[in-house]
């Protein structure tokens, strides 16, 4: 039986049992709940080595899994960030002590957060001016983080900060593994339209920590940083498998009903453009099967994926008409405030477009 197969079988037991206590709830709490029962199985990162609690697998059975997980409706797990973030940055330069956080980070007994913007500093990380300096065996931290996902909720923290504050923009930061309920941290909540605080923004006020905390090498945090995106890259083109998705679905669950001209018309050109955005996505991740390293078609899946998730938004609360003004359908009033955010998230669409045009258009910097 191959692992695919196996991951198969597991979900069609797995998943019947999460609905029969959870059902279409896609809160915290639930999505914590379906992580747990991944790690039942070993499911919950599966790319991961295997000493690391994961399976070894390669980036084609990564790619079967990532769809079978979103043609499945099953929702996300609830520590993401720790998952696909900073679990794996653990697993290339941890210590050996360090690495007894990965199984804890597969149950979502931990829940990591990333301390990486500021307010001075959001998409251009390397001007992030949090100090830790280095007295005796601890590193006293101060400074400020906003935009942290997952920031009130999680317990542990992957910190950039600078220690080296004479050094060259991208030299002289350090990554460091705190524990949020050290005595100087202070966690704000950040609302958000849909009123939940998804993000929070973050003190610290001479938190001190041990040296051990440091991951990897001193003054080289911006390495452990370019070595987490790396292993982001097929996670990209994920969004735009599970974006095409979700609009099948809607098409479906239109098939019968009397549609206006107007209303037809949109959800044709969601379903095209969403097509479209997978065939760029399915794109990459053959690139990625055959060992190769995708260009910038990253960068123009993140900005199509964002734009297309606002459109949808807008469609998804025009379906539903009155409803999903005055609250009667409250899943279509979240889908178009929470898609808000796409056009921020993982990156703002000026920064992509930045990119773009300064790497494959070739445009000066004005």
């Amino acid at each position: 039986m191959t692992p695919i197969d196996e991951f198969k079988e597991f979900l069609a037991e797995a998943l019947p049992r999460f609905r029969s206590t959870w059902g279409d709830d896609t809160s915290f709490d639930a999505r914590l709940a379906w992580q747990r029962i991944l790690d039942e199985g070993g499911w919950v990162a599966p790319t991961w080595p295997v000493e690391a609690g994961g399976r070894g697998l390669g980036t084609a059975d990564r790619v079967a899994y990532e769809e079978l997980l979103a043609a499945s409706g099953a929702p996300q797990i609830a520590g993401t960030l720790g998952v696909k973030n900073v679990g794996p940055a653990i697993a290339v330069w941890g210590t050996e002590a360090q690495r007894a956080h990965l199984p804890r980070i597969l149950s979502g007994d931990e829940l990591w957060c990333q301390g990486f913007s500021e307010p001075d500093a959001g998409s251009d990380l390397a001007s992030l001016r949090t100090r830790a300096e280095l007295h005796g065996d601890e590193f006293v931290i101060t400074g400020e983080k906003v935009w942290t996902t997952n920031g009130l909720r999680a317990t542990h923290c992957e910190l950039l900060a600078r220690t080296d504050p004479d050094a060259a923009k991208h030299a002289g930061i350090s990554a460091l593994l705190i524990p949020l309920d050290l005595p100087g941290i202070e966690r704000r909540p950040i609302r958000q339209l849909t009123g939940d605080a998804e993000f929070a923004a973050m003190t610290f006020d001479d938190v001190r920590v041990p040296v051990d905390a440091l991951l990897g090498p001193l003054h080289e945090g911006w390495k452990v940083t370019t070595t987490t995106l790396a292993h982001e890259r097929s996670g990209i083109a994920m969004f735009a498998t599970r974006h095409e998705q979700e609009v099948v679905d809607l098409v479906r669950a239109q098939r019968g009903r009397a549609l206006d001209p107007v209303r037809r018309d949109a959800l044709v050109r969601r379903y095209v453009e969403a097509r479209i955005i997978g065939q760029l996505g399915r794109k990459i991740l053959a690139t990625l099967v055959a060992g190769g390293t995708p260009g910038p078609e990253q960068q123009v899946i993140k900005l199509a994926w964002s734009q297309a998730q606002q459109r949808l938004g807008e469609l998804r609360l025009d379906l539903a008409g009155a409803g999903g003004v005055i609250g009667e359908d409250p899943d279509a009033a979240f889908a178009f405030l929470q898609a808000r955010s796409s056009t921020i998230a993982a990156g703002t669409t000026e920064v992509m477009k930045n990119l773009l045009a300064e790497r494959v258009l070739g445009l000066p910097r004005s």
